[in-house]
């Protein structure tokens, strides 16, 4: 059915998924498998070599969340991205916690990630840190706790963002500030 970087063409094999057509299922799942890849590579591109969980790593068990659970009912193609977004924020919390309850010391060093919060996901109290407060942030203010997981944990473009949630992009980068602003204070030592 076309390219499967159409926008509009994945966004009907998405709803057309989202009906029951299997075929339509079986097409989307290499490109989903191809959207986590290019997502974990943007992230990890950014991290330290020496990162405990490498981009395979990472595709490989976001992929694995997504085609072991039932098929979310997908609205169109900034939502699939925006799912996406979730499970490689929760795959990168999950080792992140893995990793802190077997750490016996040592330490990694920071590499900062370009949406200039000082987070690195090569350093697991940072993961951990902005999963906390996330979670503060959601109670305060949903839609910018839902804006950082889909640019941080992402990779998603302000209009990427904006499209998912049905704002301007002009709305996402304020939010975006204010957002960023705000887990600069929460997180400050």
């Amino acid at each position: 059915m076309g390219d499967m970087y159409d926008p509009e063409a994945l966004t009907s094999l998405l709803l057309a998924a989202r009906d029951g057509d299997a075929q339509a299922e079986a097409e989307i799942l290499p490109f989903l498998y191809e959207q986590l890849h290019d997502r974990a590579m943007a992230i990890m591109r950014r991290e330290s070599p020496a990162h405990t969980l490498q981009p395979t790593a990472l595709v490989h068990e976001a992929y694995m969340r997504l085609v072991g659970s039932e098929m979310p009912e997908w609205q169109s193609r900034t939502h699939f991205l925006a799912v996406c977004s979730n499970v490689m924020r929760r795959v990168l919390v999950d080792h992140a916690r893995r990793r802190a309850r077997q750490k016996r010391g040592g330490d990694q060093s920071r590499v900062s990630l370009e949406v200039g919060l000082g987070l690195s996901v090569t350093h697991d109290a940072d993961v951990l840190a902005l999963e906390d407060v996330l979670e503060e942030l959601a109670v305060l203010n949903p839609r910018q706790a839902r804006i950082i997981v889909m640019r941080f944990f992402g990779g998603m473009s302000v209009e990427e963002v904006a499209e998912s949630l049905g704002l301007s992009r002009r709305t996402i980068e304020a939010e975006w500030t204010l957002a960023k602003a705000w887990l600069r204070r929460a997180l400050a030592p």
